[in-house]
C-alpha cells in the first residue's frame, strides 16, 4: 500500500512539473492582469486615491458609456444571430448545387482579410458619394429608376425676374400671360457645367395668334454683357421643363419645353399665371447616410456579418455532412416537404453545432473594436461606440483615465463570463455522453 501511495505522489509531482510552465504563463498573462485591473478600477485617475465603486457608478452615469453598453447589446443580439442564420442557409443550399464548393470558397474568403482591411473596404462601400460608395451607387440607381431627379435643382429667378417664388418650391409669373404675346421665364443658378449633356442654345419663342408661347432659359451669358430677362444668342435653353397654366388655383393647361426652351400652350391659358412646378427643381437624390448617427451601428454590423458568415457556414457545413442521409430520406418518404425536413430534422440535429457557432460569435462581438474604430467617422463615433472601443478611448485617449478604463475592462469581463460558463457546461455535457 505504501509503495502504491508513493507511486501516486510521484505521478502527481511529474504532472505538476509538466503543468508548472503553463500555470506560470497563465498566471502572468491572465490571472495577474485580471487581478490588477480589478485593483486599479478601485482607484482614481492618478492611482493615488481609493474611490471604491466610484468608477463603476460613473459607468452608469456617463452618457457615452451607456451608449456603448446599448450598442454592445445590439451587437450581441443582432450580429451572431444574423451571421449564424446566413451560415446555416448557405450551408444547406450549397449542398444542392454543383458549384457549391466554389460558392463556399467565396463566402469564406473575407475571413482571410484582417479587420482593419475590412474596415477600410466598408468605409469606402458606405461612402455617401454615389460615385465612390458602392452601397449608395446601387441605392441611388434603384431610386432614380422609379423617381428621376430634375436636371435643374439649383435654378431660381434672377434679379428683376418676371417669376416669383410660390408655395412648395415652385415659381409663378407675377402677371397673367396673354395669347399672342410670348412669355419670358428666365432662370439663373445652374452652373454651365451642370447643365444636361446636349443642352442647346435658347431661342426666343415666336408669337402665335390664339396661343400662349414662351421660353424658359438660363439667363446668364459667360463673360457678361447679356441683357437681363431677354434671350441672348449664347444663353442655354432649359429643355424638358414642365410649364403649367393656372387659373383660380386650377391647372387649365400644361406643356413641356422643347430642346430650344420654347413651349406652346392652347388658348385656355390666356389670362392665366404660368407656374414652374417644384418637380422641375427637385434636388438630385443623394442616397442614404449609411454612416450617419441613425444607421452607423447596423452598417458596421453588416460589415461584421460579411466577414463571419463564412466562418459559420464552414462549421455548420461540417456538421451537416455528418447528418445521416437515411434520416432525411425517411422523412421525405413519409411525406415531409423540404421546409418541414429543414425545420423538424436538419435544424434540431444541427442544434449543438449552431450553439457552438452562436456562442463563439457572441464572445467575439463582445470584443469588437477595430471595425467600429475604422468604419465609423469621427463625427459619429460616439453613436457607434461599443464597450471595447470605449475601453480604448478611456484608457489611452487624450483625457486618459486608467481607473475608469479598468472598471470598463472588468465590466466587459463580467459580461463575457456567463457566455463562457454556458460554453463550458455544453462541453462537459458533450464529454459525458
Amino acid at each position: 500500500m505504501a509503495a502504491t501511495s508513493r507511486e501516486a505522489r510521484r505521478r502527481r509531482l511529474i504532472a505538476a512539473a509538466f503543468l508548472l510552465p503553463a500555470l506560470v504563463l497563465l498566471g502572468a498573462l491572465v490571472v495577474h492582469p485580471i487581478g490588477y485591473s480589478v485593483y486599479r478600477s478601485l482607484f482614481d485617475r492618478s492611482g493615488d486615491s481609493f474611490v471604491g465603486a466610484g468608477n463603476y457608478r460613473q459607468i452608469l452615469q456617463d452618457d457615452t458609456i451607456r451608449t456603448a453598453l446599448k450598442n454592445t447589446a445590439v451587437w450581441v443580439v443582432l450580429a451572431p444571430a444574423t451571421a449564424t442564420a446566413l451560415g446555416l442557409i448557405f450551408a444547406v443550399l450549397t449542398e444542392r448545387v454543383r458549384w457549391g464548393t466554389a460558392f463556399k470558397l467565396l463566402v469564406f474568403m473575407p475571413m482571410a482579410i484582417s479587420m482593419l482591411a475590412a474596415g477600410i473596404i466598408f468605409r469606402l462601400v458606405y461612402d455617401h458619394d454615389p460615385d465612390r460608395g458602392v452601397a449608395n451607387a446601387v441605392w441611388v440607381g434603384v431610386h432614380d429608376t422609379f423617381a428621376e431627379s430634375s436636371a435643374f435643382p439649383k435654378a431660381r429667378p434672377g434679379r428683376d425676374s418676371p417669376l416669383v417664388p410660390a408655395d412648395g418650391g415652385a415659381f409663378v409669373t407675377r402677371d397673367p400671360v396673354r395669347a399672342g404675346t410670348p412669355a419670358a421665364l428666365p432662370l439663373v443658378g445652374v452652373a454651365p457645367e451642370a447643365l444636361p449633356e446636349g443642352t442647346r442654345t435658347a431661342k426666343a419663342a415666336p408669337a402665335e395668334p390664339g396661343k400662349v408661347t414662351g421660353t424658359a432659359w438660363q439667363d446668364f451669358t459667360r463673360g457678361g454683357g447679356g441683357r437681363t430677362n431677354a434671350v441672348d444668342p449664347s444663353e442655354s435653353a432649359f429643355a424638358g421643363m414642365r410649364i403649367e397654366a393656372v387659373k383660380d388655383g386650377r391647372v387649365v393647361a400644361s406643356a413641356t419645353t422643347r430642346a430650344d426652351g420654347t413651349f406652346t400652350l392652347p388658348a385656355a391659358a390666356d389670362g392665366a399665371l404660368l407656374r414652374l412646378p417644384a418637380s422641375n427643381f427637385r434636388e438630385a437624390y443623394a442616397g442614404v447616410q449609411w454612416l450617419g448617427p441613425a444607421l452607423v451601428t447596423p452598417a458596421v454590423v453588416g460589415a461584421y456579418v460579411w466577414m463571419w458568415a463564412g466562418f459559420a457556414m464552414v462549421l455548420i457545413g461540417a456538421g451537416l455532412a455528418a447528418v445521416p442521409r437515411e434520416l432525411l430520406e425517411a422523412a421525405r418518404v413519409d411525406g415531409a416537404n423540404e421546409w418541414q425536413v429543414f425545420r423538424r430534422i436538419t435544424v434540431p440535429v444541427l442544434a449543438p453545432v449552431l450553439v457552438v457557432v452562436l456562442v463563439t460569435l457572441v464572445i467575439n462581438v463582445m470584443k469588437v473594436f477595430d471595425l467600429v474604430f475604422v468604419i465609423a467617422p469621427g463625427a459619429v463615433q460616439d453613436d457607434a461606440n461599443v464597450l471595447a472601443l470605449q475601453l480604448y478611448r478611456t484608457s489611452f485617449g487624450t483625457d486618459a483615465d486608467p481607473g475608469l478604463g479598468s472598471a470598463i475592462a472588468v465590466l466587459l469581463l463580467v459580461l463575457v463570463v456567463p457566455v463562457m460558463l454556458v460554453n463550458i457546461r455544453r462541453l462537459r455535457k458533450e464529454g459525458s455522453r
